[in-house]
């Protein structure tokens, strides 16, 4: 399979994925969001190898932020799709400015990509998302990574 059809067919995965949880969530199927500090629990919702795609696994996992909780930077090596359910989130990608994302909005990051923001944008409500990774089955899910000053 070629790299194009390869990124359409993981692209597709993704957005039935999330039109599926989205609808068993009860919310609207409308898609418009390593080592933490204030990171509440996440949880693995779902792990499934992918068919006809050798050595690749979809995960979907439930994770909570606290109220001014914050990300160090990180990668995932993986194609990422954060939906938000509650509260707000800032997310930065190296090299690009930063966004806030809410309720109902995704975000997202491919794998080659350096998150240097995952931040909880509030300091008194939680924050509470849905991550879809499309990764390697023998890469772990998260890495935490060194940026160079000014890296933002």
């Amino acid at each position: 399979m070629s790299p194009v059809g390869l990124r359409a067919r993981i692209g597709a995965v993704l957005y039935v994925s999330l039109a599926a949880l989205a609808l068993l969530s009860g919310r609207s199927t409308a898609l418009p969001a390593a080592a933490q500090q204030g990171r509440g629990p996440v949880t693995e919702l779902f792990r499934k190898d992918l068919a006809g795609i050798p050595g690749k696994e979809l995960l979907v996992s439930l994770v909570q932020v606290m109220p001014g909780g914050t990300s160090v930077p990180h990668r995932h090596d993986a194609n990422v799709v954060v939906y938000v359910l509650e509260g707000e989130l800032l997310m930065q990608i190296e090299g690009h400015a930063p966004v806030t994302v809410g309720p109902g909005q995704t975000f997202y990051e491919g794998p080659d990509d350096v998150h240097l923001k995952s931040d909880n944008a509030s300091a008194v409500k939680p924050a509470k998302f849905l991550a879809f990774l499309v990764k390697d089955k023998d890469r772990p899910v998260s890495r935490s990574v060194t940026v160079a000053p000014g890296g933002a």
